[in-house]
């Protein structure tokens, strides 16, 4: 079934012209090894309350045993006992060569405390099951969203490295056209070559982090690496419209997944402190058995040639705990310890998730402010490389003054593209710090 689901989800990603990012964590969601992981561990809680409550059920036993004397055990009689003379003794079998006994046995718990609080405890591991999933997927969905946008900016960044590139080409040909006719110096030529090669190396080492953020994302998506992944070359221009709409909800502790988690843990700490308590009440248990025995010297064991005999009894058990070394005394004790330890992990988690929003909706404030001051000093960058470039062929500016606009120029559209990234990524930490991780798989 995994299988299948796996080459249906391949099938819809390669009948697509690009991966969105819809698309990316939809994937994310059936096939993430974290996630199904997680899921699984649902389903063993299931198992385990199962397991708990069968010990409020009835427990029967069916034993069987069949013996084979080698050698009867004898009792030693006076043998006046069977007519013989006084002061002597006889030695009498005590059994059969064969002998078989079947027993069925019942017991069934009237009142054990622990027992009824293990079936509390367990319904509350259950539902710590399922917020463990939940925080399991939250956090392969961030991871996903992240290095999406990561790959689609980092391409961006490609996209600026080759119109460098491009612009380079022409002007190393301008320059060595000028070189033949002797209107450009040979240092000038060999400075817009090594230009040419510094970005050559810079496009490379990006083409080889773009592969590997890409083989990242599919690995967070649980996709295998081996398959090809196309992501829209619009996603910029989306990110260029959305980056000034900030929409978001209030910070609500109660809704966070991972502080629902704690709680739950502190539910169950709860739950084991009252187990160990229940240790001090009595408990009372039914118990109800039946046994047939059975020998005889041939093996015709349970026939009518054979010795058949039976027995049954019903048990009333009170067990009252008196004194064990105050053992149950140690247990409770540590479990207040570990209910102290878990309030301060609510105490410093509830700290943590509240500066986490702060600083994301700061960090998303901030961004927008930077994505906006870099748009300005983009264009202003471009204006002042095309001035100079026409200034260059001119005569007016110099090489130098050239090369410099356009360092200056890579740098604004590169220090933008930068200011995008840290928005969307402040954005999607702003998302899960507020519970709503899930709202992009809507967008």
């Amino acid at each position: 079934m995994v299988f299948i689901l796996i080459l249906t989800s391949l099938f819809h990603l390669r009948a697509q012209d690009s991966l969105s990012l819809k698309d990316a964590l939809n994937y994310a969601i059936k096939n993430s090894e974290v996630i199904e992981k997680a899921r699984l561990d649902i389903i063993n809680g299931r198992n385990k309350v199962t397991e708990v409550k069968a010990g409020a059920l009835p427990q029967i036993d069916v034993t069987s045993t069949m013996t084979y004397n080698l050698l009867v055990q004898q009792f030693i009689l006076p043998a006046e006992f069977m007519g013989g003379k006084p002061g002597e003794f006889i030695s009498v079998k005590a059994g059969q060569s064969w002998g078989a006994m079947t027993q069925v046995q019942l017991n069934q718990e009237l009142f054990n405390q622990s027992v009824f609080t293990g079936l509390k405890a367990a319904k509350s591991s259950e539902e710590y099951y399922r917020l463990a999933a939940k925080l399991s997927e939250e956090n392969v969905l961030q991871q996903v969203a992240a290095n999406y946008y990561q790959v689609i900016i980092n391409r961006e960044q490609l996209n600026v490295i080759n119109a460098n590139i491009e612009r380079t080409d022409k002007l190393l040909t301008m320059v060595s056209n000028q070189y033949d006719l002797g209107l450009a110096k040979k240092i000038d030529l060999d400075r817009m070559k090594v230009n040419k090669s510094n970005l050559i190396a810079q496009k490379q080492d990006l083409q080889t982090a773009i592969a590997q953020q890409k083989n990242l994302l599919k690995y967070y998506m649980g996709m295998p690496v081996s398959e090809e992944i196309n992501l829209p070359y619009q996603a910029v221009g989306e990110l260029e419209k959305e980056a000034f709409r900030l929409n978001h909800d209030e910070f609500n502790l109660d809704r966070l997944a991972e502080y629902q988690v704690l709680r739950s843990q502190e539910t169950l700490l709860q739950y084991q402190r009252k187990a160990y308590i229940a240790e001090y009440y009595p408990s009372l248990s039914l118990g109800a058995n039946y046994m047939l025995n059975s020998q005889s010297n041939r093996f015709d064991l349970y026939t009518s040639k054979a010795l058949n005999y039976n027995m049954s009894a019903v048990t009333l058990t009170l067990k009252v705990p008196v004194f064990d070394g105050f053992a149950r005394r140690s247990r409770v004790r540590q479990s207040n310890v570990e209910l102290q330890k878990i309030n301060q992990d609510i105490r410093n988690t509830s700290n943590s998730l509240k500066m986490a929003f702060d600083n994301a909706e700061n960090q998303l404030k901030n961004s927008l402010t930077t994505i906006k001051t870099q748009e300005e000093n983009k264009q202003l960058a471009e204006e002042v490389y095309n001035s100079t470039q026409n200034n260059y062929r001119n005569g007016l500016a110099s090489l130098t003054d050239l090369l410099t606009s356009e360092t200056d120029l890579v740098a604004a559209q590169n220090s933008y593209n930068e200011a995008l990234l840290k928005y969307k990524v402040a954005q999607i930490e702003l998302i899960k710090a507020n519970g709503n991780i899930k709202s992009l798989l809507a967008e």
